[in-house]
Order: C-alpha cells, then structure tokens, then sequence
C-alpha cells in the first residue's frame, strides 16, 4: 500500500470511528410518536383488554374498542380552576387527583389559540361552546364536518354536523371536529385517495354494534390511509377526525404518544364500577 493510500485509510477509520462515538454519545433517535428515545415495541396487544396494535398500509397504529356495558366515556376540558387543562398529560394527572383515573384518554377535538373549541362543546350536559356551521380554512371546515357525541344512557354517536342539528340531540357530553372521515359507510368526498400530507393522526367512530373506536397511528399517515383504516379494519360506517400531529394518547396517566402540543377538548375513559355479586 502506498503512503497515500495509507494515509487516506487511517483517515477514514478516524471518521468512522469518530462518527460511532458520536451516535453512542448522543443516543438513540426521537421517536415522533412517543416522544421518547426509544422506537416504540411492536406489540400485538398493546392494552389487551380494550387496544390492540396493529399495521396497515405500512403504518402502525392503535385501535381501541371501547363497550358502554364496561366502560364509561366522557369528555374533559376544564379543571377545578375553570381554566383549560390545555393537554392531556395535564388532564389526566388532574383527574388521577380526583380518584377519577382513567383508562386511556386522547385529545378530542380542535382549538382556537386561547384553547377554547372551534365547534360544539358539551361536557356534562352544559354547553360551553356553540354548534359551529360555518365556513373557513382548515380541517375543521372540510365540509361536511361532524359532531362525536355520548347520551345520558353512555351510548354513543358520529354524526355529519348538519344531520346532528336537524336531530335535536340533547347530549350528556359532545365533541365537534372535522372532517368526517366515512359517512355512511363511504370515504368523505373530499378526502384524496392518498394526498401528500402525512401526519400521526386520531379519531372516533361508532360501529354498527354500539361500540366505541378510538385510534390514533404511531406513524405518519394520510387522510385517505387513516380513512380506510377506520371503514375496513375498524368496521365503522361513520368516524370523525380528531386533530393530526398534535394527536396523544395515554394509558392512565402514563403518554403513550406524546408530541408534547397543547389540547383542547380531550376525551377520557373509565372503567365502570362492578356490580356487587348477589
């Protein structure tokens, strides 16, 4: 070897050497997903009894099946103070606080910059935001939008927003977000097949059997991904978009995904008492 190439050699042990002392120094990659410094495990169950992982059209995402007769959804905005809890790493903590801690809980809905809601807001039977049918710019108002909402009796519903105001519901608690993502068992009109905006998504949707479905993606998915995966994995007829790279999740109050942006209305559940055995 001449005393050029040996030169250059060395040179490039260096480098390398230097550059894997480097990534040791510096750790393991961001997750976007959780947050954390470790890609999350995949797991087939990752909450077994009401989540489930799974992967579709290469993302990986988490679905959570959630039965009235077992459990109790509500939705959570304010604290004592009556100001917005404003995450849900926040929320959670709060009502841990209160002896109230709850299975899992995710943001639920959009915002204006002072955290009040854009659309609909109900907690507890009281409106403290109005149904909103108007126009503008954004996701919310990609027409139709839509509204989530819980009856007194704990059943739950999906609804386009102009077909929730014609209903007259009176609901215990409800969300308004937009845009629907399946209406009818259809993709909404508007949602592009596979658009180029790819962000870590969450959403609701009510199947045909009464049950709840919460999901949210661990990866960056598109509209029309996240679309199809509430219409053919979760088998729900109408599901409603939640919010996109903002989107959290926790298991009591332990983040599962958390992008560590603000929330506003969030939605939490809880497990219902047993029934004392007779």
């Amino acid at each position: 070897m001449s005393m050029r190439r040996t030169v250059i050699f060395w040179i490039a042990l260096i480098v390398v050497a230097a550059a894997t002392a480097l990534l040791a120094w510096h750790g393991p990659r961001r997750d976007r997903a959780t947050g954390t410094g470790e890609a999350p495990p995949m797991t087939a169950a990752v909450r077994p009894d009401i989540c489930s992982e799974t992967t579709f059209e290469g993302a990986r995402a988490i679905l959570c099946v959630v039965d009235p007769a077992d459990h109790a959804t509500r939705l959570v905005y304010r604290g004592e103070s009556g100001k917005p809890h404003g995450r849900v790493r926040s929320a959670v903590a709060a009502l841990a606080a209160e002896g109230r801690t709850p299975v899992l809980a995710m943001n639920a809905g959009m915002y204006h910059a002072d955290m009040t809601p854009v659309g609909l807001y109900v907690e507890d039977g009281v409106e403290l935001s109005p149904l909103n049918t108007g126009g503008g710019f954004g996701n919310f108002y990609l027409k139709p939008n839509g509204v989530f909402f819980l009856r007194a009796d704990g059943s739950a519903g999906v609804m386009e927003t102009e077909a929730y105001r014609e209903a007259g519901i009176a609901p215990a608690f409800a969300t308004q977000s937009g845009p629907m993502l399946v209406i009818g068992g259809e993709i909404h009109p508007r949602i592009l097949p596979d658009g180029t905006t790819r962000y870590i998504r969450n959403g609701v949707g009510v199947r045909a059997d009464g049950k709840l479905v919460f999901a949210i993606t661990r990866d960056p998915v598109s509209f029309g991904a996240f679309a199809r995966l509430f219409r053919d994995v979760a088998q729900c007829p109408d599901a409603l978009f939640f919010d996109g790279s903002v989107s959290s999740l926790a298991w009591g109050t332990d983040m599962e995904i958390d992008p560590g942006e603000p929330a506003g209305p969030i939605v939490a559940v809880f497990e219902k008492p047993s029934s004392p055995e007779s």
